[in-house]
């Protein structure tokens, strides 16, 4: 099966998931909520994975810290991934615990020599436990620190070379960074390796409730802004079709209206690939 655009797999959601038919159709789920041995949310996400293709987007495995990831944390994750088998096993650039205490959120660092040393080392270690390759999302940032060797793209073109790891795109953090550090989120999309690029992310964004500060928040909670739309449309221009989830986890639509925006992206990669198609011929 081909894989085109998926959707965020959500309980609430979950008869209609398990109905629907749509071609190249795939759903994610956030790791840590399954990494269990049993009950009914695990015997939930297995019946999917009977009907569709899963991924695992994780949340806790801290990539960007000083110290390795939670050795348990990382046995606990190849033992899902060996029961589900997942088209893709991904995590986030950031780090989120420290000294042992879990902050419970995707904290920025400066991408330094010393970062990626780090990094490396960390996906390295997780990808000799999965077996596979980890994709690594870059995150969304709303504070650009001091301390930069690299710029965003060369840091993670590096990180890619010296780990084997490979990308996950989400264009919406790319548009927020952009926006809240005075960036070019086309110029930075342009800039990434193509072929290190697995999967892509399309969410909504809103403003800070504090207007003062200018700021755009990834907070999931609305569709997907005409802006993303178009920074998406160049980026699978240029590197092709890539496996695409629209991410949705707060102010929840019905399951239709997810998949007629999920049908948007299907049908702008269903096209990318019948042009390439032709061109082959």
């Amino acid at each position: 099966m081909t894989l085109t655009a998926g959707l965020g797999l959500k309980l609430e959601h979950l008869d209609a998931a398990l109905a629907a038919r749509d071609p190249g159709l795939w759903f994610e789920v956030h790791s840590e909520n399954y990494m269990m041995d049993g009950g009914p949310r695990l015997a939930a996400l297995e019946t999917v994975r009977r009907e569709h293709p899963v991924s695992l987007h994780g949340v806790g495995l801290s990539l960007a810290s000083v110290t390795p990831p939670n050795p348990g944390h990382v046995e606990r994750l190849a033992r899902l991934a060996a029961r589900i088998e997942p088209c893709a096993v991904s995590d986030h650039l950031a780090w989120t615990r420290w000294e042992g205490v879990e902050h419970g959120d995707f904290l920025p660092f400066p991408r330094s020599r010393q970062a990626l040393d780090c990094v490396v080392d960390n996906i390295q270690r997780v990808q000799d436990v999965l077996r596979r390759p980890l994709l690594v999302e870059n995150p969304s940032t709303y504070l650009d620190l001091p301390g930069h060797d690299l710029d965003e793209a060369s840091f993670l073109a590096e990180m890619v070379r010296r780990s084997g790891c490979g990308l996950l795109v989400d264009v919406n953090n790319a548009f927020v960074s952009a926006h809240n550090l005075g960036g070019d989120a086309a110029a930075f999309l342009d800039a990434l390796p193509a072929a290190a690029i697995g999967e892509i992310h399309l969410a909504g964004h809103s403003a800070d409730p504090d207007g003062a500060t200018g700021l755009l928040i990834d907070t999931h909670d609305a569709p997907v802004a005409e802006t993303v739309w178009s920074l998406y449309a160049r980026l699978v221009d240029r590197i092709g079709a890539r496996p695409t989830l629209i991410e949705r986890d707060d102010r929840l639509p019905p399951f239709d209206d997810l998949m007629i925006e999920r049908g948007r992206a299907a049908a702008l990669l269903t096209d990318l690939r019948a042009n390439a198609d032709l061109i082959d011929a």
